[in-house]
This record gives structure tokens, sequence and C-alpha cells, in this order.
């Protein structure tokens, strides 16, 4: 039996033993991956079955392969958070870079829209719960306690190296991420059913009484006449999207910690990237990035409007929508370019040492970010391909044109900065030819500290060194930052905000 180990490791890990072996992981990984891919299959093959009329696949049998998912692994995650993790050296060390404060809290976000989409669709089956299956309404409720229980779950253990229970905690996390990705998949195929099946204004499939149990009287009971189910129903489909990040954020965080499991780290230091100090955002830089950005992103946001008022308004306005959203965003990719290429070119005069060590979050957040670009790299060549090949060509053709081949080049250039700019080391102590002299401020009078403004860098008081009757009092100003961090930190921040509306 497990001895309880309190309180719970620091973030500060002590160094491994000297001359420990790491545990042999691949066979675990292995039976991981497989039960993982063996289940991911099944439900796949379950979601995608059910999405269409003729298959005798019914959207009952899916609820019920997912509510069973969720409560097996509702249950594993009950025993990590009660036995596993309160094992004596259960979890000697915990990755500082796992886990950041923004993704848990992005976490915890999604997973608030998340249940109160699961409000609205137990309400919305409960309209009508006569001539529906009670699994409908029990996947809802599930999800809901699922959501809960893994949130915290992830928001306490994200950072664990468990060091016990080896193959059941791989298993265990890799069955908890499969249950994500299906929950993923299924909220994706009905959100795109209900939109086909809205521009088609055909009745929604889903919508249809179950076959079993009211034979040839088929969807006859079963419609959403009062305001309150409409409203149901509208709710829990316009808040899939939130629950589609919410299953990606908490599968992002559940492989870090699969890839973590066994593992050792050499020191609380060790690897890439450092923590800022709070409410330094904007300190540190010139202040031209995040002007910039903000004004673009506000421009961005009133395009984005004309745009959707004028295209869904009258036809004659449309071409005049399209040129004005394809300029705006022109000229935006294209600044975009300029300044993650400039960023790129600083980065060859910085002389911080770069980080090659091994580092799971590091090597999911360049997969996750190329993986997100193919995307985009999809869409550009087949528009360059669809403006070359046709006919007639003019200015929204060579527009559009111009808008793909700046969208290859703008994710090019920056996903180059940002994957250069994770395998950088801390910032420290730029170098200098010959060390300069502190920038010290010194005081006869110790009165005098009293009338000085209130600075952001907090001044380093010396104890004098004089005796006498008169005592003078140095004190050190904290030495500003290089101008080449300040860029990068303003070109940081413009990515940041131009992304939001691009």
């Amino acid at each position: 039996p497990c001895r309880k180990s309190w309180p719970p490791p620091q973030e500060s890990p002590r160094a491994p033993r000297t001359g420990p072996r790491e545990v042999w992981k691949k066979g675990g990984r292995l039976l991981s991956v497989l039960l993982a891919v063996n289940v991911l299959l099944l439900a796949c093959t379950l979601v995608s079955g059910g999405a269409f009329n003729k298959v005798a696949v019914y959207d009952t049998d899916v609820f019920a392969l997912l509510t069973t998912m969720m409560l097996l692994a509702a249950l594993w995650i009950g025993f990590y958070l009660l036995r596993t993790a309160r094992c004596a050296d259960a979890v000697p060390y915990r990755d500082a870079h796992a886990g950041p404060i923004w993704l848990r809290g992005g976490l915890v976000l999604f997973g608030v829209c998340t249940l109160v989409m699961d409000v609205f669709k137990t309400g919305y089956n409960s309209s009508f719960f006569e001539c529906q299956s009670a699994i409908k309404i029990l996947h809802p409720l599930t999800q809901a306690v699922f959501v809960v229980l893994q949130t915290y779950f992830l928001w306490v253990s994200a950072k664990d190296c468990v060091h016990v229970h080896l193959d059941l905690t791989r298993c265990g996390l890799m069955f908890t991420l499969t249950t994500n990705l299906a929950n993923w998949m299924a909220a994706v195929v009905d959100e795109s059913v209900h939109q086909a099946y809205s521009h088609s204004n055909a009745s929604h499939a889903r919508l249809a009484a179950d076959p079993e149990r009211v034979g040839s009287q088929a969807g006859g009971d079963c419609a959403c006449a009062t305001t309150v189910c409409q409203i149901f129903e509208r709710g829990y489909f316009y808040l899939y999207p939130f629950n589609i990040e919410y299953s990606l954020f908490a599968s992002t965080m559940l492989y870090v910690m699969w890839k973590n499991v066994g593992r050792l780290l050499a020191s609380s230091t060790h690897g890439h990237g450092h923590t800022p100090s709070r409410g330094s955002l904007f300190r540190e830089t010139f202040f031209v990035g995040p002007v910039l950005g903000l004004m673009l992103l506000l421009v961005g946001l009133a395009v984005f409007v004309i745009y959707e008022v004028q295209v869904s308004g009258d036809g004659d306005h449309t071409q005049q929508a399209l040129v004005i959203y394809y300029s705006f965003n022109i000229a935006c990719l294209g600044l975009m370019t300029l300044v993650s290429l400039s960023g790129s070119v600083i980065y060859r005069f910085d002389r911080r040492a770069m980080d090659h060590h091994k580092n799971p979050t590091r090597t999911l957040d360049v997969a996750l970010l190329m993986g997100a670009a193919l995307g985009q790299y999809a869409i550009s060549y087949y528009s360059i391909v669809a403006v070359v090949v046709g006919v007639p060509r003019d200015t929204l053709g060579a527009l559009n044109l111009a808008h793909a081949l700046l969208m290859i080049a703008q994710h090019t250039f920056q996903n180059v900065f940002i994957i250069e700019s994770l395998h950088r080391g801390p910032p420290g102590a730029e170098p200098h030819d010959a060390p300069p002299k502190e920038p010290c401020l010194t005081f006869a009078n110790p009165d005098a500290l009293h009338t000085l403004p209130t600075c952001p860098p907090t001044p380093r008081s010396v104890s004098p060194s004089l005796v006498g009757p008169q005592e003078a009092t140095a004190i050190f100003l904290a030495p500003r930052a290089h101008w080449r961090r300040r860029c990068l930190k303003d070109i940081s921040l413009f990515l940041l905000l131009c992304n939001i509306i691009v």
C-alpha cells in the first residue's frame, strides 16, 4: 500500500540521485498507444456511421459509447487523485514548462462554456422526453461531471512527472486523451450535420425519434415547437466551438502528461523559457508593436462588420465588400511578414545559447504549429490554382492571388520566428565587450531618498560604508532591457494581436 506524502511536491524539484537508470518505458508506451488506437478507431467508426441516414448506426449508439468512455475516464481520474498522487515519492519532479497558466485558464474558460452547452442540451432533450432515448439526457449530464473532474485534474496535475503505477497511468492518460478526441469528433460531426441540414432547409436527422421506440411515427411527436425548446436548440449549437476547443486543449495537456510519466529532471531550470514577472506584459517595450497591433485589430473588426453586413445584404455591394476585405488582409499579412522576418534577423545578432534539450512541451508546440499551418497552406495553393486557371481575370482575382501568396509567406516566416524563439535559452544579462559600470546614485543625505519619484524598477539600497557625521547612501538602479529584447517583445505583441483578426 502507498503511504501518503504531504505536503505535495514543490515546483522546484530536487536533482535525481547520482547514477539512476531511467525506467524502460517503451513497452508501457506501446501498450497505451495500442489501447488508444483501438478505442479511437471504434469511436471514429461509430461517430462517422451515425452521421449518415442510410447506415444502421443511430446517434443513441454514439451517445452510449461516449458516455461509457467518459465514465471510465472519470473513474481513472478519481483513482489518480485519491491513490496514485498520494503515494510517497509519486511525483518527485514537476515539469515547469507543462501546463502554463494561459493554457489552464483557457481550459477553464472553455470548460465553463461546455457546461453551459450541456445545460442547454439537457433542457432541449428533456422537452420531448416521451419519444427520445434516456441516453440523450444522460450523455450531457455525464459530460458535465467529466468536464468538472477533468478540469480540476489538469489544473492540479498538469506538471506531474509520475513515478508510480507507470503502466496504469500511461494507459489511463491515453484513454482519457482518446475520450477527448472522441468527444471532439462527435461535436464536429454533429455541428457539420446541423449546418448542412440548415442550409438545405431539410429537417435535421438527429431530431427525429428513435425508430426502435416509435416505429413508423418517425419524428411526428418530437417537433421542437415551444420557444424554450428552440432557445435550447440554438444555444447548444452556438456553443459547440467552445466544446471543440476544450477537447483540444485537454488533449494537448494530457499528451504532455503522458510523455512526462517516468521522466527524470536534472533541475527546475532545465529547459528553455522563463516565467515572466506579473504585470510585465507591456513593460520593457517601445509600445510601437502593441499600439500598431491594437489599431489593426480595431480596423479589422470594423472591416469584418462591414463585410458581413454588405455580403448578407444587397448583392450590389458584394464586390465592394470583397475588395475591402482582401485589401485589408493583404496589408495586414504584408506587415506581419515583414515583422516576422525582422524578428528572425534580430535573432541573428542574439548571442543567447540555443536550447537543444529534450522537452515534450516544446516538441508538441512545434508539431501543432506546423500541423495548423498545413490547412492554410492547402487553402492558399488551391486558391492560387483556381485564380491562375480561372477566367475572367479581374481585380478580385488579382487580390485573391496576392492574398494567397502573402498567406504562404506570412505563415512561413512567422513559424520560423516562433520555432527559433522556442529554442532560445532564457534571457540573461546581455554580453558586453567590457564589463560596464553598474549605474548608481549616491546621496550624502539619506533623507533625500524619500524625494525620489516612484520608478518601475525598484532601486537597490546599499548600506553606508563610511562612519561619520555625514553618511553616504548609494542605490543601484536596475539595468534597462537591451534594445534587442525590447524589439522582440514588440514584435511578439504585434503578431499576437494581428493573428486575432487575420
